[in-house]
């Protein structure tokens, strides 16, 4: 049957259609192919031909307020393997074996695994560069070395616990290292080589090399001036004293920056394996609490004069030694009491009946209006991961009695480091401040600042008139009360003792307190606070002003003199104890000659060196209060020199 001419027509149409229709898809898809999968096909195909060789990035460096080196970074290359390379992994694996020190077979494993890189670990993990320049002449094919890193803290136990450590795989563990590892952490980088389905490089293809990025330095507020000072103070105490564990905190009271921060038991960060979890895991600054004690009384202080509830010097208040409250009798330290004492006399001698008077004048909500101000009962925001809120009253529950015993310090639990805050916002005119100790980020290559922490005052809890007042107190205190270790002279130090029973099962313990002390200098325009706390002393009296007042004396007054700071000319004189050696003041010795000095008396021993007839100079300087007996060493020269 012929076709008609229209039927042939439609249906060479309809073939058109339906090719043009394919070729159309076929377009399509070529295109999505190569535009839109483009670049993705190309790293697939470079993936599967290219072998990366890591190169860590460094790890940002965290260093002092005045950039002395913590924590910083030392090579420790890797070795990798290729398997698919290695063309006689029998005679390879002899000779790694040898130089890593490990078993032959399980070189041979290594080398024969079915991936196409393999680390050897943890006989090639992380070794020094010695042991690297002998796997490299062994010239093997197939085996590489990739350049690591190992985290290095210079100083050993130095600041342990602030700085924490990190892992084999430089990952934050503990400490800044840890709260700060995404900052601290740079990017990894490698070089590229490409190989064949067989693994064999490809002869006609460069290397490529991705640098690594390397991690931000971290400058910190501590000073290490201060915080050497801090270390040696317990290193001295803990060898004197036996303690069952010791914190000390110093801080810029006006800003809130930790300029050192120590505790003990202490460890090296490199190998903090060697101690038990529960040492490098407790930062005890931030992370303790246990009941203060008379440092307490300061916060019971500063609100009573705020709320104008006392006048130090006017008002009195007799001590029969206890006080009673809701049947129960409270007792001041001293047996049968300090009798009639002004209440500037009750802040000296640290008096518990006194205070436990100025809470009731108070009442609950006032004084815990107060605590609660300070700080108290919440975090203080540091940048340190672990830090304790403390444990108040729950202020529904709180009785007379309760009332009474928070007054002056038990009863209530707080950490080290809510308690300098809130002295530091007693004394610094009133402001609250969250402490804090990263102060700057930095950038590795141009040393510029790329980021940096200001000082975050919270809130003016007391009046600048009422700070001042507490200042004048607690130097008395110093000077004439239960502080009177933590005396410097030229500095006019203030400060609280504290002696705090520690509690177990419902019962505090007997001969078992933690002692500390409080200070601040100089009391006219505060520089820096110091708290120090002994838990347990053994051998010796456990009270707050025996033990920890002064190695807090002895922090600060080093600490200024290192800081520059000027001293002070109208200090109180300090009330000498009958166990304390009388200060003499040094003498102006430069210009005399041997004939005057011979001729004059002095309580002080004289150590010359130098030769002639004329002083040249001191030390140490004129004015200085020495203990009588002490050496002036003096140089003898002619006046021309």
């Amino acid at each position: 049957m012929r076709v008609s001419n229209v039927t042939v027509r439609k249906r060479l149409i309809f073939v058109l259609l339906v090719g043009l229709l394919v070729f159309t898809i076929i377009a399509i898809r070529l295109g999505y192919v190569q535009f839109a999968l483009g670049d993705w096909l190309t790293d697939q195909a470079e993936d599967s031909w290219s072998r990366n060789i890591p190169f860590e990035a460094k790890r940002g460096e965290i260093l002092d307020r005045n950039d002395t080196v913590l924590a910083t970074n030392v090579s420790a290359p890797s070795v990798l393997v290729v398997p698919r390379q290695v063309t006689n992994p029998s005679e390879a694996a002899e000779k790694l074996a040898v130089t890593l020190n490990m078993d032959r077979e399980r070189a041979y494993e290594f080398l024969t695994k079915q991936e196409s890189i393999v680390r050897i670990n943890p006989e090639g993990r992380k070794i020094d560069k010695q042991k690297a320049s002998e796997v490299r002449a062994l010239d093997i094919d197939g085996v590489y070395i990739a350049e690591d890193s190992l985290r290095h803290y210079p100083n050993g136990k130095y600041l342990s616990h602030v700085l924490g450590f990190a892992g084999i795989d430089n990952q934050g563990l503990t400490g800044l290292e840890l709260y700060y590892d995404e900052r601290l952490n740079g990017e990894d980088g490698h070089v590229s080589f490409f190989s064949d389905a067989k693994g064999q490089r490809m002869p006609d293809l460069a290397d490529e090399y991705t640098p690594p990025v390397d991690g931000l330095n971290l400058r910190l507020t501590v000073d290490t001036r201060v915080q050497t000072i801090l270390e040696r103070e317990l290193d001295i105490a803990e060898a004197q004293y036996n303690p069952d564990g010791a914190i000390g905190i110093a801080m810029n009271p006006n800003t809130g920056e930790i300029l050192g921060m120590s505790s003990r038991p202490h460890f090296n960060p490199e190998n903090f394996q060697e101690v038990p979890p529960e040492v490098y895991n407790q930062n005890k600054p931030v992370w303790s609490q246990y009941e203060p004690g008379s440092t307490f009384k300061i916060i019971t202080l500063a609100a009573a004069i705020e709320e104008g509830e006392v006048d130090l010097e006017k008002d009195t208040f007799n001590d029969p030694g206890f006080i009673e409250v809701s049947g129960h009798r409270l007792r001041c330290w001293k047996k049968g009491g300090h009798g009639e004492q002004t209440f500037l006399e009750v802040v000296q001698n640290s008096c518990n009946p006194g205070f436990v008077t100025l809470g009731e004048r108070l009442g609950k909500d006032r004084l815990f209006d107060y605590i609660e101000g300070f700080g108290f009962g919440e975090k203080t925001g540091i940048d340190l991961q672990g830090e304790g809120k403390g444990i108040l009253f729950d202020r529904d529950r709180v009785g007379p009695l309760e009332q009474a015993t928070t007054a002056f310090g038990q009863g209530v639990s707080v950490t080290p480091l809510q308690q300098v805050t809130a002295v530091s916002a007693a004394i610094n005119g009133g402001y609250l401040y969250q402490p804090f100790i990263a102060k700057e980020w930095v950038d590795p290559e141009t040393g510029k600042v790329v980021d940096s922490q200001t000082p975050i005052m919270k809130e003016q809890i007391i009046s600048e008139e009422t700070s001042k007042e507490v200042r004048h107190a607690l130097e008395h205190v110093v000077a004439l009360g239960t502080g009177k270790g933590a005396y410097v002279d030229g500095y006019r130090v203030g400060g609280k003792t504290g002696t705090a029973q520690k509690a177990k099962d419902g019962q505090y313990l007997k001969n078992n307190h933690i002692v500390s002390f409080i200070g601040f200098a100089p009391a006219d325009d505060p520089e820096i606070v110091v708290y120090v706390a002994i838990d347990n002393p053994k051998d010796t009296m456990q009270f707050g002003g025996v033990v920890a007042a002064p190695i807090v004396g002895n922090v600060i007054g080093d600490s200024l003199r290192a800081l520059g700071v000027e001293k002070r000319t109208d200090q109180i004189e300090k009330e000498l104890d009958w166990n304390d050696e009388p200060l003499v003041e040094v003498p102006d010795l430069i210009g005399r000659t041997k004939r005057d000095l011979n001729e004059s008396y002095y309580e002080l021993n004289v150590n010359a060196s130098g030769e002639g007839e004329t002083v040249l100079a001191q030390a140490p300087e004129p004015g200085i209060k020495v203990e009588a007996g002490s050496t002036i060493r003096i140089y003898m020269g002619d006046k021309n020199e």
